[in-house]
């Protein structure tokens, strides 16, 4: 079967620090799989390498077939990640940030045309911020914010797209959007892979589940990842108690 992410064997360290060991996984296209994990399990790093902007030490990458820099070239893949670098004090535009998703398909004049317009509006609207695009950025509140930085993953119109944590700060409404639109998405044919905390909201979101500690433990159905003897393996024993009882 033909993986839309495929990786082998990645190793990358920071210094002395191990941040992924010999890390091997198949993203299946046309489904959302979630990648979970403790914080410092290396899941910001797995998506930077995906990305192509983290160089491994051993290991290869495939993005739609292709290596990370020429999928990011070819607009293949789209990346939300978790701490955006917008400043939210500058006088950008909920509409310009959607925007920047459109910037690779833009001409030397870098002037959008008529289908780049469309392509915003419509993913503004996906994320139920049609009637705030003239709005500050920074007069957003968390939730919305993050969903105008979805919808610039979305506007960008890519067949593989990773969202690092976007469910973390938001609303309820937020998070609820973000899953609904993550769904309709996969049903289109995108492929969708999610790093998260929520593991109640795990059945909703994914149809498969990556769990993850410097390398992958389990990969397979969310029914089965959210088993506590599977869980503990990543998390361990005491927060599966915890999960178990809340």
């Amino acid at each position: 079967m033909i993986s839309a992410i495929e990786v082998a064997g990645l190793t990358v360290h920071y210094g002395d620090v191990c941040a992924l060991d010999d890390t091997s996984a198949r993203v299946r296209p046309g489904r959302v799989t979630a990648l979970i994990g403790m914080n410092g399990s290396g899941k910001s790093t797995l998506f930077r390498t995906i990305m192509g902007m983290t160089r491994p030490d051993r290991g290869s990458v495939l993005v739609g077939g292709a290596a990370p820099a020429l999928a990011r070239r070819r607009g293949i893949v789209g990346y939300v990640p978790q701490n955006e670098d917008v400043d939210r004090s500058f006088p950008v535009s909920v509409w310009d940030v959607a925007m920047m998703g459109r910037y690779g398909r833009l001409g030397p004049a870098r002037r959008p045309r008529a289908a780049d317009r469309t392509a915003v509006a419509g993913a503004l609207e996906r994320v139920g911020l049609h009637d705030y695009a003239d709005r500050q950025i920074g007069q957003l509140s968390g939730g919305q914010a993050k969903r105008a930085f979805v919808a610039r993953g979305v506007a960008q119109d890519a067949q593989i797209l990773l969202l690092d944590e976007p469910f973390a700060g938001v609303d309820k409404r937020s998070e609820a959007t973000i899953v609904r639109l993550l769904r309709e998405l996969a049903a289109e044919g995108r492929t969708v892979l999610v790093s998260t905390h929520d593991l109640h909201t795990l059945p909703q979101l994914a149809d498969e589940a990556i769990l993850l500690m410097r390398r992958v433990l389990f990969q397979g159905k969310v029914s089965e990842a959210l088993r506590p003897e599977v869980l503990s393996l990543a998390f361990g024993i005491d927060v599966v108690d915890r999960e178990s009882a809340a």
